[in-house]
């Protein structure tokens, strides 16, 4: 039972995790990643779909993108969507190509990028503390319920404490790289 709550509470932990990393590809740096257009989504024959499924997204060199679209009466499409996203890109189009040249972060843009990432940090740690305080729940519910001793309440609880500062690390490493890559010129 413990063991459960334990592996339960790994996975729940893992995948913050993994949203964090999500939410930091979102953030742009200097540099051209094709993941930073994964959350534009286009509008493909009435249906809402993510670019990379209709496009093939490359890096031209370091501060360009290259988006080849499968279809080529697709490029109004991707162009308005890329557009309307928030990530400040404008597109410029070369018959069925479309280029998006990366603008250079300037420093004010660099810090408030740092506070943005900082933030996607916090809570990936609130939600990491959250599935915690879930498992421990659940360890004192089987004490209350007399299925388990409270020896072994309190080696369950280090366990998962054990398991939380694990993340938390992973978080600050993660935030870590994040933000030397933000302040790398």
């Amino acid at each position: 039972m413990i063991e459960d709550i334990k592996k339960d509470a790994d996975s729940r932990m893992h995948k913050a995790i993994e949203a964090l990393g999500n939410n930091f590809n979102k953030i742009r740096t200097g540099r051209a990643h094709p993941s930073l257009l994964d959350s534009i989504q286009v509008d493909y024959y009435g249906s809402k779909t993510p670019l990379s499924q209709v496009a093939n997204i490359s890096v031209e060199d370091g501060r360009t993108l290259s988006v080849s679209p499968w279809e080529p009466n697709m490029v109004p499409e991707i162009e308005r969507a890329i557009m309307k996203s928030d990530l400040g890109l404008n597109p410029s189009t070369a018959g069925s190509v479309i280029r998006l040249p990366m603008p250079a972060l300037t420093e004010e843009t660099r810090k408030g990028f740092t506070k943005q990432a900082k933030a996607e940090a916090e809570n990936a740690r609130v939600s990491i503390r959250n599935v915690r305080r879930d498992a421990l729940a659940q360890v004192k519910g089987l004490v209350n319920d007399k299925e388990i001793g409270e020896d072994d309440e309190r080696r369950a609880a280090d366990e998962i404490q054990k398991i939380t500062d694990k993340y938390v690390a992973e978080v600050d490493k993660a935030l870590a790289a994040k933000e030397q890559d933000l302040m790398a010129i």
